[in-house]
């Protein structure tokens, strides 16, 4: 009886000290599709009260055209290659604009943290140029450059700019000193220090200041096209609303939307990619 208690012992407890890894990936599948179907829920649900909001005469639909209309719009667009051509073009503005800014955006924020001398000469720059509204420059970039793509990159890497150098400044000056002496007590030269401790560290702060940095870039590169006209999906806008097409302007909307929402989940993507080793990829 004896022996009977203890195998019983020794196998209930062998069975409980096995580890189970299956139970929290299901719950974590589980969590993530809830936020999914919620998410979408809401979508379809405000989708639906549009339609039918204007389709039965709760909305004027001059002010608020349905929901199938805009839909129907976006499609003969997209066949005849009216739309297709609008996003290319917002979307090289917008990218290469942000590019532009990251490249020097980043460098400029490092070097204010390891470098009294830079960080003198731009935290005033910088500190008068973050809150003011960049789009007041147009006209200057307009007068100095041209009325195409030039000025409308320019004023793009230029709103990108700020945002950029403030979160990399704010992630580089903030590393632990630990990684820094052991490094440097190991006989770390500056370039060395430069690629395997300060930007691996500074980049969870970087690359969230390319994530404000991104939506800028495409509400910069909207706005400008609204007011230099052209092509472009805020030029198409623009020129919708002059001639009273609500329907041309909730496309464009929409186009925005989904455009907008496909580059910043890629750069989030990239993120996760690029911080595997950072925590906050374990969550």
């Amino acid at each position: 009886m004896e022996g009977r208690v203890t195998d019983l012992t020794h196998s209930t407890g062998s069975k409980l000290m096995q580890p189970q890894k299956s139970r929290p990936q299901k719950r974590m599948m589980s969590s993530k599709t809830v936020d999914f179907a919620v998410q979408w829920g809401v979508i379809i649900l405000l989708g639906l009260l549009w339609e039918f909001g204007t389709r039965y005469g709760a909305i004027n639909p001059f002010l608020l055209p349905s929901l199938s209309s805009v839909l129907e719009r976006l499609w003969q667009g997209t066949m005849d290659g009216t739309i297709p051509v609008d996003i290319l073009l917002t979307l090289y503005r917008a990218l290469y604009g942000f590019f532009v800014a990251a490249v020097i955006g980043v460098p400029v924020g490092i070097l204010m943290a390891r470098s009294r001398v830079v960080h003198w000469l731009f935290d005033p720059i910088i500190s008068v140029g973050f809150p003011m509204p960049k789009i007041a420059f147009l006209p200057i970039f307009v007068l100095w450059f041209d009325i195409y793509d030039t000025s409308k990159i320019i004023m793009v890497a230029f709103s990108c700019f700020f945002p950029i150098v403030s979160a990399t400044y704010a992630g580089a000056s903030g590393i632990d000193k630990w990684p820094v002496w052991s490094a440097r007590s190991l006989g770390a030269k500056e370039r060395e220090m430069l690629w395997e401790v300060y930007l691996p560290l500074a980049s969870p702060m970087i690359l969230t200041g390319l994530q404000v940095a991104l939506p800028v870039a495409m509400i910069t590169t909207i706005v400008t096209e609204m007011l230099m006209g052209g092509r472009g999906v805020g030029g198409a806008m623009i020129m919708a609303g002059r001639f009273a097409d609500t329907v041309g302007v909730f496309t464009g909307i929409v186009e925005v939307l989904i455009f907008g929402i496909s580059v910043v989940k890629g750069l989030e993507w990239l993120r996760r990619r690029l911080l595997v080793w950072h925590p906050e990829s374990q969550k």
